[in-house]
């Protein structure tokens, strides 16, 4: 199929190089003149494990002469020839706080249905409230009254860190329209997919969009929880990680998503249940749960703050402290609602001195925490240091040798925000060590519960 992915951001590149793996031709669009220009030559605008390569794939001209996966600053020519045009833009939280900014979605979608063939089908993966849809479609009618642009909701559901994985082998494709005709294309889309047995859920659009931020919330829902469990831990003597354990073998539950740590972050879940909050409220519906949860990650970087407080009898003020992880997950360098920067921020606040270290992230932190000291290699950022902070669960970090890291500082505190570290190995190097929701750490004769054992997927 010919397809055009107009926005060529993290849910577009990824998008447009797995479909062109699939054997679709695929002309990826943004207009960011200089991201183009940088695609054209192999560069990747962000880290994503296996992506370069299935890029420079994409772009290896065939024996037919065809190039699978295309890039262009011009939407107009890109969108001319598509079969199916899919929108991928941002749809970042407004600067009131409490809704979605639809406008690069609109202008998008302006401009694609002013050059769309007038029996192409526009597809929409970004992520936008209940509603959105039907109002795009009725804008297209506007745009083009002759021509007839069916509207299809797909979301995304792809996590950074595992994306290429998530697409090629999706737990689920979500299409949702008012058209037969243009779900059938759609499925079409997805056919080398659904060929191994993929499910496919054919909905209306307002339900397809409320698919995703449902699913989203209730993810979020599972992190908030756990991580009030791991503090109830802390007060009754009980190890958070076998709690989970034993919650997440039961089928009903899950293990994904039983992890305790310093709150959620990303590009998705905070602005996400933010925008379903505001569109329940508009609707007179409020959701109390989700309100509840967004106010619970909110006063979790209080929280942690406070944990690393206790450790100097409530006072950070000359400390020296190393936080090891910026990106607010293993596997990305993205930073944005990062609780590592979080904590960055309100630790310099209460003067201490923060150093910061990750395998991919750094180049993002030097404006949004100037007052931090960023260094690369985490025995040298913890050098002469009074505390480590673990905030990114690094596979780096696991292996990092804790004798080695307390010769190199000055007090030897680690504070282990994502219970990488096995607590008795912990000690046994000198350090004077603090999980999350390790209540009975004498008691207990466990290190950190392996992925096998089902909490850390």
């Amino acid at each position: 199929m010919r397809i055009c992915v107009v926005g060529s951001g993290y849910v577009g590149l990824v998008s447009g190089a797995c479909l062109a793996a699939l054997g679709h031709g695929v002309t990826c669009v943004d207009r960011d003149v200089q991201r183009i220009a940088d695609l054209e030559q192999g560069k990747i605008p962000f880290f994503e494990p296996g992506l370069q390569a299935l890029v420079a794939e994409g772009r290896v001209v065939r024996p037919d002469g065809r190039t699978p996966l295309r890039f262009s600053s011009n939407l107009e020519e890109g969108v001319a020839q598509a079969e199916l045009v899919i929108i991928a833009v941002g749809t970042p939280m407004a600067q009131d706080g409490e809704n979605a900014d639809l406008s690069q979605l609109h202008a998008s979608v302006e401009a694609s249905a002013k050059a769309m063939q007038p029996d192409a089908v526009l597809v929409i993966k970004s992520t936008a409230p209940i509603g959105t849809g039907d109002d795009i479609q009725r804008r297209v009618q506007e745009v083009r009254p002759s021509a007839h642009i069916a509207v299809v909701s797909n979301p995304e559901f792809l996590r950074e860190g595992s994306a290429i994985d998530d697409f090629i082998e999706p737990a689920r494709v979500v299409i949702g329209s008012e058209s037969d005709k243009a779900s059938a294309l759609v499925r079409r889309l997805y056919a080398p997919l659904t060929a191994k047995g993929i499910p496919v859920v054919v909905t209306s659009r307002r339900t397809a969009e409320l698919i995703k931020y449902a699913a989203n919330s209730f993810l979020a829902t599972k992190l908030a929880f756990i991580n009030e469990i791991a503090d109830f831990c802390e007060q009754v003597g009980s190890d958070v990680e076998e709690v989970a354990v034993g919650m997440g073998l039961d089928p009903r539950i899950g293990s994904q998503y039983l992890r305790a740590g310093p709150g959620y972050g990303g590009s998705c879940l905070p602005k996400d249940l933010v925008a379903l909050r505001g569109t329940a409220q508009a609707h007179h519906a409020p959701l109390r749960i989700v309100e509840t949860v967004i106010a619970l990650n909110e006063q979790r970087t209080e929280a942690m703050v406070e944990k690393i407080r206790r450790a100097f009898d409530g006072n950070v003020d000359g400390k020296t402290i190393a936080i090891l992880g910026v990106a607010f997950k293993p596997d990305t360098d993205d930073v944005r609602a990062a609780p590592a920067l979080a904590l960055a921020i309100a630790l310099c606040a209460a003067n201490a001195t923060v150093r910061l270290s990750d395998p991919q992230a750094l180049h993002h932190v030097l404006a949004l925490v100037p007052q931090a000291t960023c260094l690369d290699d985490p025995y040298e950022c913890s050098k002469g240091c009074d505390a480590i902070v673990i905030a990114t669960e690094w596979s780096q970090y696991r292996a990092l040798d804790l004798p080695r890291l307390r010769r190199g500082m000055r007090t030897p505190v680690l504070i282990d925000l994502r219970n990488i570290f096995c607590p008795q190995a912990a000690v046994a190097a000198g350090f004077a060590y603090t999980g999350l929701g390790k209540g009975n750490l004498q008691g207990s004769k466990r290190g950190p519960v392996s992925s096998e054992q089902g909490v850390r997927p």
